[in-house]
């Protein structure tokens, strides 16, 4: 008993200096939302101008994953994420520092690229260091430390925002130093993790690291199991067995998921939460940014609350809880743009509402299992190329609704665009009957052999089902 607390103090302390990288994430994800304002009234910029910076950062992100993959693969994923870290710091002075629009658009291309990485290889290393009863729970801590992130990052936006300072946008970058220095620091002390060791053919690392984090009782049969997929997955890596039949199922998951968790229009919310609240009737950009803190106040609650449940409900369940409230939601928030005209009392307290159950039903579900499930659902020789490919799906769909969202608007309506991603949700609900996988209590070698023996993606809890829980 011992031994087994010693362990799980020690990876998760693992997890959640590695989870630092989801910290920057967020913060560099939503640190734009609060600047937007400013900016535009810094640089005169237009809508378009805005969108295009914005989606710069995805653009970057995008790259990072396509490029990340291969990388962490080959070098690690330690060494992945001190590399991710460094990108961070140092976007984070250009970004503060850029003296136009297009050093500025420059600055979130750069630093879109460690976000790209560092959300596909954070989950990734926490995953292939957790125990399988753990799982779940430690990876969904990288959610949690981008809900932090993003909150930080208003709150920053909120400490900083200064209507008579129109460069108040400035210092909001800055701060994103402070996290970058955490990871880059706390990163240099992780251990790599034991399955990419024995994937390298360095055997003997891997079982002294794999000693200190699982229980005493189970290292020797998660070590064999370790060598014999190796073992089948030996031979050169390349793109083409990510499209072999055996592994299309797990494609289709991380394609899939990311497809639903974008167009369903989160960051939509997250990026531009203070110009939707502008327009529903807020006044000035301070009261706007406000409004949005407690957007991020309900991602970290609901954060906390999933963490709790994945290893307790199962994904399938938090799937679909999520996805039902995310499409009520969405409905909600189209009505209170239909009744603006009529000056509805009260209407933009009905959005805020509307909203905060969006994100937090969101945050419940859709938005940590995409990562969770891009983590555990590819074979040891090809996890870090799969990850990234659910990655760059992320970062796509996510330019692309960004990109859109105001365009979308004024072609078809603010209510209409709510409505369409409602519609999204829907789909999403039937895809996943027949594509989210039950992989609590099931350990990754375990998934694996699922996907050879050509079982369906939703078949995969009854596999695990008779097997005992690591």
């Amino acid at each position: 008993m011992k031994t087994y607390h010693q362990n799980k103090t020690l990876v998760i302390i693992i997890a959640v200096i590695a989870s630092t990288g989801g910290l920057l994430f967020g913060f560099d994800t939503g640190v734009i939302s609060g600047a937007i304002p400013f900016l535009q009234q810094d640089f005169g910029l237009k809508d378009s101008q805005i969108e295009n910076i914005t989606a710069f950062g995805l653009i970057g992100a995008a790259m990072g994953a396509m490029i990340g993959g291969r990388l962490a693969d080959v070098f690690g994923r330690k060494k992945i994420i001190i590399a991710a870290a460094i990108i961070f710091a140092t976007g984070a002075l250009w970004s503060g520092f850029s003296p136009n629009p297009t050093q500025l658009l420059l600055s979130r291309f750069y630093i879109g690229i460690a976000i790209g990485v560092s959300s596909f290889a954070v989950p990734l290393y926490i995953a292939e260091i957790s125990p399988t009863r753990m799982r779940g729970t430690l990876v969904f801590l990288f959610q949690f430390m981008i809900t932090i992130g993003i909150l930080v990052s208003y709150l920053s936006d909120s400490a900083f925002a200064n209507n008579n300072n129109e460069e108040s946008w400035r210092a909001m970058f800055y701060v994103g130093i402070i996290p970058a220095l955490i990871l880059l620091i706390g990163a240099v002390f992780l251990p790599e993790t034991p399955r990419w060791l024995m994937k390298k053919g360095k055997v003997e690392e891997s079982l002294k690291i794999l000693k200190k984090l699982e229980d005493h009782d189970q290292v020797t049969g998660i070590f064999n199991e370790m060598k014999d997929e190796v073992s089948k997955d030996s031979g050169k890596v390349s793109w083409k067995i990510m499209f072999s039949p055996w592994l299309k199922n797990a494609l289709i998951i991380a394609v899939g998921i990311m497809f639903f968790q974008q167009f369903v229009g989160i960051n939509t919310v997250i990026y531009y939460s203070p110009k939707i609240f502008l327009k529903a009737g807020f006044v000035g950009n301070e009261a706007a940014i406000w409004a949005s803190v407690s957007v991020g106040v309900i991602n970290v609650l609901f954060t906390v609350l999933s963490i709790y449940l994945v290893d307790k409900l199962g994904r399938r369940k938090l799937y679909f809880i999520g996805l039902s409230g995310i499409v009520i939601s969405l409905i909600c928030m189209g009505l209170v743009f239909i009744q603006k005209d009529i000056q509805l009392a009260n209407y933009k307290w009905f959005l805020v509402i509307s909203m905060l159950s969006y994100v937090g039903f969101f945050t419940l579900s859709i938005g940590p299992l995409g990562w969770l499930l891009i983590s555990e659902v590819f074979p040891i020789k090809v996890r870090g190329l799969g990850s990234s490919i659910g990655s760059l799906a992320n970062w796509g769909f996510n330019a692309l609704v960004v990109w859109s969202f105001f365009k979308l608007t004024k072609i078809i309506g603010d209510a209409e665009v709510f409505w369409l991603f409602a519609l999204i949700g829907l789909i999403g609900m039937l895809w996943g009957y027949r594509y989210i996988p039950e992989t609590k209590g099931v350990s990754l070698e375990e998934i694996e052999e699922h996907w050879r023996s050509g079982k369906s993606p939703k078949d995969l809890h009854v596999a695990g089902d008779d097997r005992p829980m690591r």
